[in-house]
């Protein structure tokens, strides 16, 4: 009979829109090209669908989409931005007012005020990543990915050693170009082994250009032996093999050449696996990270392929500045350097997110229609529809304006049609609405600006409205602690790999980014629970960085703390009754309180017939080689 099942998936919540879902379920072809490519796999062509009509929403264009889509009464719709205002209110909710790279045990200190060799450490790596990102503005790029992330459900990050800059750059990718294979047997919520980049490139006549389609691909793969620039057959550049060294005598007598290896890796005779000593893993690894950056014309992509099955026999491989042909080039890391973040934690063996307005997107359809309803009635409001009976001439024309005199016969009449209640009306329900849209996107009042804080009864009860925003934004970051800790593992490895002699000797260290607060901080309150609470219930350390997390100017905490002990003085005269030890009292206060006890050696003046220790030659002091006073003798 034809009838259409129902299929639910990780984007099927869009399925009640016209455009994106047809009677065979499919989106619209001419509203998503782009998701219909025939090198796209069937199971990402509704994702892809999904970011480009959430992009739509978030630029005020979902009415002009859904025109495209055949909705021909679609641009008589008003679109003010709301969604795109959620979408920054939740962006800076996640991210909170600021963002901190912590490594554990950093600010940890001994009893004597010596940090221990794993606190120094810990603080040298933290000190290194601090500076990492302010080279490479961490914080922007983290609004970049993060606001794909949160408006789409998904953001990308990857990481490159740049050579010029000797430091891993960070790029955001649009999760539109992303495509991880993943397949049946695989779990989504692992880390996957090959993901590929890609994006059409338009014709470009000037430049005699075709349309062509670009992939950046990274694999994990056994290591295999090294490799060269070189090219093929027909010129086009590729990676070669380099020539076997001398054969070597195998155990059965046959003289094999071994194949040539990277300098450090090391080949198993027994089996033929080739391994590598990273230096951030105890025991080798036989897998490395190859990197293929293809570019293919369209019109050279023949039969039923995909983005993971492009046939590389008609490749153009690019070109390193330092002359690296990128077809397979072996990284030397055993990683990928891609790090996906999802906007939501993913169901269990999924891999993607779920944007912040899938739940709500019906609400904002709902919220534009009533838009345009209240414009149109409030222009019959402003301008009101009047009836003019019993005119002297039928023929005449009115027009309404100030100052305007119509003329009536004697049983003339004027009446104007009111409008005003039902734009009150509407407006009421655009009101409703924007409150059921706060309710299920789990965005309070006060977390929207909307509320008057004059109407709050209490800070308890403001705590309280506050809650179903705090299991939000709780969820949403449990999402991203471990991508961000990840990312920061990758830029140790990086700078590790790169041999950057500031990292010279450095062990990878456990850093993640700490989120600020996100809500109004009580700082009165705070400062009066760190006061009470200082060495009692909860160390130094902790109590300043809950003055830093609560806004207060506090740049280093380890410094901070240092200023601290320095001015401690009542403290210090109780480490001195303790301890009765100056050395301890004053590496408590940072100070010298021990100097030199062994008092300088007194230069006397020599004495009448002594001889003089300056003098080389050996003279006895004279009146001429003595200063006044100076002879030895009673000058009195």
């Amino acid at each position: 009979m034809g009838l259409r099942s129902v299929v639910i998936h990780a984007w099927s919540w869009l399925n009640y829109k016209p455009v994106y879902s047809d009677h065979l379920g499919m989106p619209n072809r001419r509203a998503f090209p782009e998701a219909q490519a025939m090198w796209v796999p069937a199971e990402d062509e509704k994702r892809l669908a999904a970011y480009k009509l959430l992009a739509a929403y978030d630029q005020n264009q979902a009415a002009e989409l859904a025109e495209v889509g055949g909705d021909l009464h679609a641009r008589d719709r008003r679109e003010f931005g709301d969604p795109s205002m959620f979408v920054d209110t939740l962006l800076a909710h996640v991210l909170g007012r600021e963002q901190h790279i912590t490594v554990p045990d950093a600010e940890d200190d001994t009893a004597d005020g010596e940090p221990t060799p794993e606190a120094a450490a810990a603080a040298r790596v933290q000190e290194l990543l601090e500076k990492w990102a302010e080279a490479e503005q961490l914080p922007m790029r983290m609004q970049q990915a993060e606001r794909k992330a949160v408006s789409l459900g998904d953001g990308v990050y990857r990481l490159a050693w740049d050579p010029g800059k000797k430091r891993p750059t960070l790029r955001v990718s649009d999760p539109g170009f992303y495509f991880p294979v993943i397949s049946e047997d695989d779990d989504g919520g692992e880390y996957p082994t090959r993901v590929h980049f890609a994006w059409e490139l338009p014709e470009d006549p000037q430049r005699g250009l075709k349309a062509r389609l670009r992939r950046i691909t990274y694999e994990m793969d056994w290591i295999r032996p090294a490799t060269a620039p070189g090219v093929d057959e027909s010129g086009r550049a590729v990676r070669a093999p380099l020539p076997a060294p001398e054969p070597v005598d195998s155990p059965d007598g046959i003289e094999l050449p071994p194949p040539p290896l990277t300098p450090g890796d090391t080949l198993n005779p027994d089996t033929g696996a080739i391994s590598r000593q990273y230096a951030w893993n105890d025991e080798p690894s036989y897998v490395t990270c190859y990197l293929t950056d293809a570019t293919w014309e369209l019109g050279d992509i023949k039969g039923p392929v995909d983005v993971d099955s492009l046939p590389l026999s008609v490749a153009t491989f690019a070109t390193r500045s330092d002359g690296e042909v990128l077809d397979h080039l072996d990284l030397l890391l055993d990683f990928i350097p891609v790090v996906h973040v999802p906007n939501t934690v993913p169901p269990a063996e999924e891999h993607w997110g779920q944007s912040s307005l899938a739940k709500v997107l019906q609400v904002f359809d709902e919220l534009a229609g009533s838009d345009t309803d209240s414009a149109r009635a409030s222009a019959t409001t402003g301008s009101p529809m009047l009836a003019v009976s019993g005119v002297t001439d039928p023929r005449q024309e009115y027009q309404a304006g100030p100052g305007v005199v119509f003329t009536l016969g004697a049983d003339g009449q004027m009446t104007a049609v009111d409008t005003s209640k039902n734009l009150a009306e509407l407006r009421s329900h655009v009101h409703d609405l924007k409150d059921r849209a706060a309710n299920v996107a789990r965005l309070p009042a006060v977390a929207l600006g909307t509320l008057d804080p004059s109407k709050v009864p209490s800070g308890y009860a403001l705590q309280l409205s506050l809650g179903p925003l705090d299991s939000l934004v709780g969820g949403m970051r449990l999402a991203r602690d471990h991508k961000y800790a990840l990312l920061l593992k990758f830029v140790q490895r990086l700078y590790i790999a790169g041999q950057h002699p500031d990292w010279a000797g450095v062990a990878v260290q456990p850093a993640r980014i700490t989120w600020g607060p996100y809500t109004p901080t009580d700082k009165a309150s705070v400062l009066e629970q760190v006061t009470a609470g200082v060495d009692k219930v909860f160390s130094r350390e902790t109590a300043v960085r809950m003055l830093a997390e609560a806004g207060f100017p506090i740049d280093d905490v380890t410094e901070e703390i240092k200023r601290i002990e320095s001015r401690q003085f009542e403290q210090a005269r109780a480490l001195a009754d303790a301890t009765g030890d100056t050395t301890v009292v004053g590496d408590f206060l940072g100070l010298d309180l021990n100097p030199d006890r062994t008092p300088p050696t007194p230069q006397l003046p020599p004495t009448p017939g002594q001889q003089d220790p300056s003098d080389p030659n050996g003279n006895a002091p004279t009146s001429e080689n003595n200063p006044p006073g100076q002879s030895g003798g009673n000058t009195g």
